[in-house]
């Protein structure tokens, strides 16, 4: 610390904290749209920040530190006081059970992926990342509204939190943005894919953001399905 920390990175970090910061007045204040959108905001800082700090070699602990801190109020207590507000307070002790162990297991899984960085977690995640858990409540927040749809007291909504902090709690496989190495050859059909993706945004970013973030959910489960579902048949054909 008395040689100084690194101004750039840590600046993006501090961004990313203050859009979740806006995020939680925004949803006391009911308007869940534009703290979902902050939510949003918060995780282009997140990948900002650490794409920055590689690329200058400014990686720190410090930075590292201050980057869980910043991952726990826009990703944890942030989408939390979003689903509270916006649709559990009617489920009674239920509603605010949900919304705390939501933020309890964002704060286990940032810990137990500080630990694990550099070994189990160079590549894939290992649970749902709370970013990406985040990210599947603000779109939610954000479809709801373009469809004009209520979400108090919703079953759907409540059955959502639930299994999200599950996930990143679990030992499940994820993918991420951090697995794509840009500095190789990439086959032609995903800049295909990328170009057909902001198509898409342009088009109706409220539905595509719901539709991007239920498929990574989707998909994510399905692929630990068919991992566990392989291991198993293998299991018993050696028995």
């Amino acid at each position: 610390m008395r040689k100084g920390i690194y101004i750039l990175p840590n600046s993006l970090t501090m961004c990313g904290m203050f859009s979740g910061f806006y995020a939680i007045l925004a949803a006391l204040k009911g308007d869940y749209v534009h703290a979902a959108w902050a939510i949003m905001i918060a995780m282009v800082f997140d990948g900002l920040d650490g794409w920055i700090a590689r690329l200058t070699n400014s990686t720190t602990r410090f930075g590292i530190e201050l980057d869980s801190l910043s991952d726990l109020v826009a990703f944890g207590v942030a989408p939390a006081v979003v689903l509270y507000k916006w649709s559990l307070i009617p489920f009674g002790r239920i509603g605010w059970a949900a919304a705390f162990l939501f933020v309890a297991c964002g704060a286990l899984r940032l810990a137990r992926y500080n630990v694990q960085m550099g070994s189990t977690e160079k590549k894939s995640f290992t649970g749902m990342p709370i970013p990406g858990a985040a990210a599947i409540v603000a779109a939610t927040a954000i479809f709801y509204n373009e469809m004009g749809w209520s979400a108090v007291k919703s079953v759907f909504i409540l059955f959502l939190a639930f299994v999200l902090s599950i996930l990143m709690v679990s030992t499940l496989r994820f993918h991420g943005a951090k697995e794509l190495d840009f500095r190789e050859r990439k086959p032609f059909w995903i800049l295909v894919a990328i170009a057909v993706i902001l198509a898409v945004m342009v088009m109706h970013p409220e539905i595509a953001l719901f539709v991007f973030a239920m498929l990574y959910l989707a998909v994510g489960i399905i692929e630990n399905t068919y991992i566990y579902y392989t291991k198993y048949k293998l299991i018993k054909e050696r028995q």
